[in-house]
């Protein structure tokens, strides 16, 4: 009777080294438009302009996250989600203590800017380009704006990046 037939040792140590060398590239060719996005200016751009296009004009809603209406907060969880795959909590407060802080000179596309508007109230945008970002607005829902214009100038509260 005649033992089982194994491989070489060093044809099987090939075999090995190979197949986990082609596994770790299909993995990183897999996860690399996730991890790049945010720190692409030019995709993340091209990807709110794409969110704008699919919700200009939802009309605002406390707590909504649909296209029957949506707020702020949820606007940019469903938005960094659809996105740039992505998962930021609920809630403005929790999204301000994302990433770090940064300067309005610092600012790119895909950064979170965030302002106080009277006492409690939180309102939080995306970056689109240079002074322009998008949001869901109380008055006129899912828009961009300029935060040049004295209203946001006077309520600007911080900048915060989530990419590297």
């Amino acid at each position: 009777m005649n033992p089982p037939h194994h491989p070489p040792a060093p044809f099987l140590l090939l075999w090995l080294m190979l197949s986990a060398l082609l596994l770790a590239g299909c993995q990183s060719q897999i996860s690399e438009p996730y991890s790049s996005g945010l720190s692409d200016p030019a995709y993340a751009r091209s990807a709110l302009y794409e969110q704008y296009q699919e919700w200009k004009g939802v009309p605002y809603r406390d707590g909504g996250e649909s296209r029957w209406g949506v707020d702020c907060s949820g606007f940019v969880q469903l938005t960094f989600r659809e996105q740039f795959a992505m998962q930021l909590p609920r809630d403005t407060g929790s999204q301000a203590q994302l990433g770090r802080s940064i300067s309005t000179r610092q600012l790119r596309p895909g950064d979170l800017v965030f302002f106080h508007i009277g006492k409690r109230t939180r309102h939080v945008g995306v970056m689109v380009e240079k002074n322009k970002f998008l949001h869901a607005s109380t008055s006129k829902g899912v828009m961009i704006s300029d935060l040049n214009q004295p209203y946001w100038q006077r309520y600007y509260w911080q900048a915060r990046r989530l990419a590297q």
